[in-house]
C-alpha cells in the first residue's frame, strides 16, 4: 500500500505566485496607504508561501482512521440551536452527525463522534476541511483584499480566475500567454472562451437554459431577432431507465425543475402551448436519441440545447457512455444543437478538472461550481463560447457572483488538483477497483458498481437492502447515503469520497463495508 506522505505532489505557494507581482505590489502599497501599516511588512506577507498539504498533516489524518466512528470528545453537545427549518429540512435533519469542527476529511458531529467524509459533505468539500492551502485567503484578508465587487467593477483574481478556467478547458499551460490569447479571440461553437461568474449551481444551470432560450426568443427589446424565432424549443435531457423526466438535475429554479418532471402542470402549460418542450432519453440510448433528433429536428420544432452530466450522481451514479456521448454531439453538431454539459458535480473531480476532457468532448456550454471553492464560498461559473454568448448584461446577473476571495479560493483548488492530478487518478483508479471486488464478493446483493473513480455507487438488488447497509456504515460514522427520495431510482450507495484521501483511506472504507456486509449476515 502507498502511503499518502509518498503519493502527493507538495505544493507551496505565496499569494504573490498567484496572483502576480503587479497585482500585489499594488494591493500591498493601497492597504499601506489606507491604514498605516508597513509596506514592506504587507509585501512580505504577500511572498511568504504556504504549504498546501503538508506530510505531517496528512499522517494525522491517517492515524485517525481507527478511531473513525469512535466517541472522541467526553460528552455530546448537549444543547445547540433548535433551528426554524420548514418541516421537510426539519425532517431530513440529524443534528448529532452536524459539525462542531473539521479537519482534512474528518468531522467531529455534535455526538461527539468522529465521522468520516465518505460524501465529501454532500460533493462540496473535494479538500475536506480547513485544508492549509486555503491559509492563502486568510493572507489576502490581511491584506485588505477586499471581496466584495460587482459585474461592472470585476477584480484581478476573478478575472485571472476567468482566463485560468479558459485554459484549464481548452488544454492550455498557465504560461501559455499566447495560445490563450488565441483562444479568447475564437468565435468556433466549440471553444469554450467566455465565463459568466455567478453563486451557485441552480443559477449556472438556469443561465444555460436562458442562452439556448435566447435563440426562440427575445430577451429585451434592443436585443437582436433569435435566429428560431417562430419554432418550438425541445430541450433533450437525461431521462430514466424508464423514458420518465426524473432522472436528471440541474438546479433548482423553476424551469430548471420543470426539466427533471417536477411542475408537471407548469410543464404541460408550456408544451401546450409551444412555449417550451422536454425530451427525456434513457440513459446511454442511441436510439432514443436518434429518434428525437428525427421528431424534432423539423418545423414546428427545433432542438434547443442538449443537458447532460456525465456522472449521474443524481440517479444511482449511473457513467454515461463514451459511445453514447459521441454520436449525440455528432447529432447536435449537424443540427446546430448546443450542448450543455453540466459538470457541478463531476468538476474538480477530474485528473483534468473537467471531466468532459477526459471524454474528449467538445461542449457549448459548461456548467461548474460546488467543488471548485472547495466549499469556501458559494461560486459557481458558466463557460460558453463565444457563439452563444447571447445574453444581455442582466440576463443572468448576481451582485455576489463576483467576489475576489471566492476567486481565489477556485484558484487555489485548481493548483493542488492540478499538481496532482496524476495521483488523484490512480486513487481514483484504485478505489474503484477495490469496489469492484468488494461487490463481486456479495453477487446475491450487490449487483454492479456504478460511477467513476471516487464519484462511485454499489447499486443494490433491493432498497431494503441498500438502506440497511447505510444504516452499518452511518453507525461505524462513515457519512455515506442511499437515494431513497425518488420511487423510481436504482437502490444505488453513493459515495464521492475526498480528493486528499490515500490508499489506506480506500483500504479503511472498504474494510467497513465488508464488515457492515458481514455484520449483516451474522
Amino acid at each position: 500500500m502507498v502511503s499518502a506522505v509518498s503519493l502527493f505532489r507538495p505544493v507551496a505557494l505565496s499569494l504573490r505566485e498567484i496572483a502576480g507581482d503587479e497585482y500585489l505590489a499594488a494591493a500591498c502599497a493601497a492597504r499601506a496607504w489606507l491604514s498605516g501599516e508597513s509596506a514592506e511588512e504587507l509585501q512580505t506577507l504577500a511572498s511568504r508561501p504556504v504549504d498546501f498539504y503538508p506530510e505531517a498533516l496528512q499522517r494525522r489524518l491517517t492515524s485517525l482512521l481507527p478511531r473513525v466512528g469512535e466517541q472522541v470528545l467526553p460528552q455530546p453537545l448537549v444543547k445547540s440551536a433548535r433551528g426554524a427549518a420548514t418541516e421537510r429540512f426539519r425532517a431530513a435533519t440529524h443534528t448529532e452527525a452536524a459539525p462542531i469542527s473539521g479537519l482534512g476529511y474528518y468531522r467531529i458531529g455534535e455526538d461527539g463522534r468522529l465521522y468520516l467524509l465518505t460524501k465529501s459533505e454532500h460533493y462540496h468539500a473535494p479538500l475536506g476541511h480547513a485544508f492549509p492551502g486555503y491559509q492563502l485567503i486568510e493572507y489576502a484578508k490581511r491584506l485588505g483584499i477586499p471581496n466584495a465587487t460587482h459585474n461592472n467593477t470585476r477584480g484581478h483574481l476573478t478575472r485571472l480566475l476567468e482566463e485560468r478556467l479558459v485554459a484549464a478547458a481548452n488544454g492550455i499551460q498557465e504560461s501559455d500567454h499566447a495560445a490563450l490569447a488565441t483562444t479568447l479571440a475564437q468565435t468556433s461553437p466549440t471553444v469554450l472562451n467566455r465565463v459568466l461568474n455567478l453563486e451557485t449551481g441552480s443559477l449556472v444551470a438556469e443561465a444555460a437554459l436562458k442562452m439556448i432560450l435566447a435563440r426562440f426568443y427575445i430577451v429585451q427589446e434592443d436585443t437582436p431577432p433569435p435566429v428560431y424565432r417562430g419554432r418550438v424549443p425541445v430541450a433533450l435531457v437525461m431521462g430514466n431507465d424508464e423514458g420518465g423526466l426524473h432522472a436528471n438535475y440541474h438546479g433548482t429554479t423553476t424551469l430548471t425543475q420543470c426539466l427533471r418532471g417536477m411542475w408537471p402542470e407548469i410543464g404541460a402549460i408550456c408544451r401546450q402551448a409551444g412555449l417550451l418542450e422536454v425530451c427525456p432519453l434513457r440513459p446511454n440510448s442511441i436510439e432514443d436519441l436518434e429518434a428525437a433528433f428525427r421528431r424534432y429536428e423539423q418545423p414546428p420544432y427545433k432542438i434547443a440545447g442538449f443537458f447532460h452530466e456525465l456522472v449521474m450522481m443524481n440517479y444511482g451514479g449511473r457513467l454515461l457512455s463514451r459511445e453514447f456521448l459521441r454520436r449525440a454531439y455528432e447529432l447536435c453538431a449537424a443540427h446546430d444543437v448546443p450542448t450543455i454539459v453540466d459538470e457541478i458535480q463531476t468538476g474538480i473531480w477530474s485528473s483534468e478538472l473537467f471531466l468532459f476532457r477526459e471524454f474528449g468532448l467538445t461542449p457549448s456550454i459548461v456548467a461548474v461550481g460546488k467543488g471548485f471553492p472547495g466549499g469556501e464560498y458559494p461560486a459557481s461559473r458558466l463557460l460558453c463560447s463565444a457563439a452563444i454568448d447571447n445574453l444581455p448584461q442582466f440576463g443572468a446577473l448576481v451582485t455576489n457572483g463576483q467576489e475576489e476571495l471566492a476567486s481565489l479560493a477556485y484558484l487555489i483548488t485548481m493548483r493542488w488538483v492540478q499538481a496532482n492530478a496524476e495521483p488523484i487518478a490512480r486513487i481514483g483508479d484504485y478505489y474503484e477497483v477495490q469496489l469492484r471486488e468488494f461487490a463481486a464478493r456479495y453477487p446475491e446483493r450487490i449487483t454492479s458498481v456504478t460511477g467513476y473513480r471516487q464519484l462511485a455507487g454499489i447499486a443494490f438488488t433491493a432498497l431494503p437492502e441498500a438502506r440497511e447497509f447505510v444504516a452499518r456504515l452511518n453507525r461505524r460514522g462513515f457519512d455515506i447515503s442511499a437515494q431513497t427520495y425518488k420511487a423510481d431510482c436504482p437502490p444505488v450507495v453513493l459515495t464521492k469520497i475526498p480528493l486528499i484521501a490515500d490508499n489506506a483511506t480506500v483500504d479503511h472504507i472498504l474494510a467497513a463495508m465488508d464488515a457492515a456486509m458481514t455484520e449483516r449476515e451474522s
